[in-house]
């Protein structure tokens, strides 16, 4: 079908001459009949198919035929045709495209996305009356707020890449901005989508008048002029084969042809890091992401467009809906997890009925989203081998780190158990330098006495006993005929002696308390636990009571050569020997 069989007003035909069209696209011929009738329709098409001259044709169409009524009001005046597309770059595509078909139809238009001065928005919508208003939902929004512009005299509207709104989390503003035109019997409303999905069903019911459900049949979702072909590459060699992609079979296209190359990456990071590599090795390209200011990305899609970049690398919210002639290749650097998001980008190429190629590298991450694509296109992608000539030796840029994510080691451990340090808070202060335990602080330091007597005896175990130096071990006992006072263990146990009640016949003294009797002895404990009495030679202090032997009992014995206290009567504890034992004595008569 040729445009002139359609019953298009002349201005618009010359428009469409001047583009250089004649023959329709299947979803033109398909839409354009009754959308010009006045019939809404939700329509199925893939990028590159024509489907925004289609739509474009036939709002240009209703608007020459119903012109304006009445003068421009004193208040925010109200647009009659409303395109709502998902991203700024198909914006400003769209756009582009309705001055050029619109060039001789006198329609003021005017374009609303982010990134972009508000002042200088203001301007353009205040200049004129706007016959066509395009834009992305959130600034639409933002102004209409601001009632800078109505929606009540809406008679055309457009819904571009429905199913790329719903992705993006758009829907919500997309029907704030929907229930606020007027009612869908009262004007022409078309919706096209890549997939007519049931979300994109239950949207166009809900906001259309029986729109007609239109799709080009076709089992693959590709266009016929693509050539496909895949790559299966190691992680690592995929920058180096994608320059010697670009190098050699390339070389034609991207040089003396003119040319074009888009490469598509998963992340942001991985744009900006191929493109360090590519500038590094010669190869000039551009970026675009989400995070470049929309003045830049506008410059650099002027300078590709102009041929001064021959390579563009972009993410799929930034080269969606692109639409750039001369587009000759469309790398897949990183294979898209969703498969839907193949079809858009191998969209690029092979528009108008050119031809092009889509080439994808498949690394070992890549491989588990292939068979998801090539089930969603139903076709195998052809795969080529490549040799050495591909695989070139490149420069690392100096300020790109290496390839690998590994974390670093651990040199120092952490001060707590279990990283190479016991699990107490400290080391063990009896091996520090000037620290003593608890024990020798016990053994050497006196607590206060509660009798002259007992002041005397502590003050002559003392004397029997020098202090040891800081750091040094307590003297072993030696049979000397008196008691020395052995190292004590680390810990103290905390179980009280049993009391042994005072012999009657010695006309018992009062009950003492376990520290003074141990002030009276000079009790300690040796490295056994048992008990040890410590006296001064030839001074015994008599005791009514002495503590008994602590739960678990050893057997003691009288050291050879040594005679028991000859003023002491009841129950006495001799000095532990080595091996030995340990039993009661009685006093002799």
């Amino acid at each position: 079908m040729e445009f002139t069989d359609l019953p298009i007003p002349e201005p618009v035909m010359a428009g469409v001459r001047a583009c250089g069209f004649m023959h329709c696209t299947p979803i033109q011929a398909l839409t354009l009949p009754r959308l010009l009738a006045g019939h809404d329709v939700a329509g199925q098409a893939q990028t590159g198919t024509g489907k925004t001259a289609a739509y474009l044709i036939a709002l240009y169409a209703r608007l020459l035929a119903l012109p304006r009524k009445g003068s421009a009001p004193s208040g925010p005046d109200s647009p009659r045709a409303l395109i709502i597309a998902p991203t700024r770059e198909l914006v400003v595509q769209v756009e582009r495209d309705a001055r050029a078909l619109g060039a001789h139809t006198g329609f003021a238009i005017a374009s609303l996305y982010g990134g972009v001065d508000y002042e200088k928005q203001k301007l353009a919508m205040a200049a004129s009356r706007i016959d066509l208003l395009i834009g992305t939902p959130g600034r639409l929004i933002d102004f209409y707020k601001q009632k800078i512009y109505t929606v009540k005299e809406v008679e055309a509207l457009v819904i571009d890449e429905a199913d790329r709104m719903f992705d993006m989390g758009f829907i919500a503003d997309l029907r704030y901005l929907l229930r606020r035109l007027p009612s869908f019997e009262k004007r022409l409303s078309v919706l096209f989508s890549a997939t007519l999905s049931y979300r994109a069903q239950e949207l166009s019911y809900e906001y259309m008048n029986n729109p007609a459900m239109l799709a080009v049949e076709s089992d693959v979702k590709t266009a016929a002029q693509v050539r496909q072909l895949l790559y299966h590459v190691e992680a690592s060699d995929k920058i180096r084969l994608l320059v010697g992609i670009l190098r050699v079979e390339l070389a034609e296209e991207t040089t003396a042809g003119g040319g074009r190359v888009m490469i598509f990456v998963n992340t942001k990071r991985m744009g900006e890091k191929l493109q360090a590599w590519l500038q590094h090795n010669g190869i000039h390209a551009g970026y675009l992401s989400g995070d470049v200011p929309q003045i830049k990305r506008l410059k650099v899609l002027q300078r590709f467009q102009d041929g001064e970049l021959p390579v563009l690398i972009a993410t799929d919210v930034a080269g969606r809906g692109l639409h750039i002639a001369g587009v000759t290749h469309v790398v897949n650097f990183d294979l898209p997890e969703n498969a839907e998001d193949y079809v858009h980008r191998i969209g690029r190429t092979a528009r108008a009925g050119a031809e092009g190629d889509a080439i994808s590298l498949v690394d070992e991450e890549g491989a588990y989203n292939l068979e998801a694509v090539e089930t969603f296109i139903n076709m195998k992608i052809d795969v080529a081998w490549a040799d050495d000539a591909l695989l070139p030796k490149l420069a690392r840029p100096p300020h790109v780190a290496s390839s690998s994510h590994a974390r670093p080691l651990r040199t120092e451990a952490r001060d707590r158990g279990g990283r190479g340090q016991s699990r107490s808070r400290s080391p063990n202060r009896q091996d520090q330098p000037g620290s003593r335990s608890r024990t020798q602080s016990r053994a050497t330091t006196p607590a206060p006495s509660s009798s002259p007597t007992e002041s005397s005896a502590s003050a002559n175990t003392d004397a029997s006993m020098p202090a040891p130096s800081p750091g040094a071990e307590a003297p072993h006992p030696v049979d000397t005929g008196k008691v020395v006072t052995p190292e004590a263990p680390p810990k103290r146990s905390r179980r009280r002696s049993r009391k042994s009640a005072a012999s009657p016949s010695a006309g018992g003294a009062p009950t003492k308390t376990p520290t003074e009797e141990r002030q009276d002895v000079g009790m300690t404990h040796d490295e056994g636990g048992g008990a040890v009495a410590s006296s001064t030679e030839g001074d015994a202090v008599p005791s009514q009571q002495t503590p008994s032997p602590p739960k678990k009992r050893r057997r003691r014995t009288r050291r050879p050569g040594a005679s028991p206290p000859s003023s002491q009567t009841g129950t006495t504890h001799q000095g532990l020997v080595d091996g030995g034992s340990q039993t009661e004595g009685v006093p002799e008569s």
